[in-house]
């Protein structure tokens, strides 16, 4: 069931790190990044997310889905909000589930580069994608900027 209901995320509000760490990647202790807030970020996040997803064992097509999702959230971000950008990925239930998270410092002002740049009709179908991959999405709105969520069954 796909959901766009803040509530469903399993994380509490929680402040993006200053510097990126690396954990076991499970519900307690996710792999977090920290992004450059730039054309490079979806490439850097797609990046680590496959060597995460590999090391959890994810089968390819999978990975696959989640590379497209994880640049999906990241790029969405860098256009569209302030920095940081910050990812997590983590496998609450192994086999079964990973859990994308996108945080970001909230809404710019003014467009990124790219979609500033697009026609209309040339952006704004990242959200069609998500929901046709994701098993659930949603948003969470922090005092300190936004959480873009994707669960993915693996």
């Amino acid at each position: 069931m796909r959901s766009n209901d803040t509530r469903c995320s399993p994380y509490s509000d929680h402040r993006p790190p200053e510097q990126p760490t690396t954990g076991p990647g499970t519900a307690e202790q996710p792999y977090r990044w920290v992004l450059p807030h730039d054309e490079q970020a979806a490439g850097a996040a797609r990046e680590v997310t496959r060597a995460a997803l590999e090391d959890w064992d994810v089968n390819e097509t999978s990975v696959d889905e989640a590379l497209v999702v994880v640049s999906e959230l990241v790029t969405n971000a860098v256009e569209h909000a302030q920095p940081p950008v910050v990812l997590h990925l983590a496998q609450p239930d192994p086999g079964d589930v990973v859990h994308v998270e996108v945080d970001d410092g909230g809404r710019a002002e003014l467009p990124g580069a790219w979609v500033a740049s697009c026609a209309p009709d040339e952006h704004g179908r990242g959200n069609i994608i998500i929901d046709a991959l994701a098993t659930t999405h949603g948003t969470r709105v922090h005092s300190w900027g936004c959480t873009n969520w994707a669960d993915l069954h693996v």
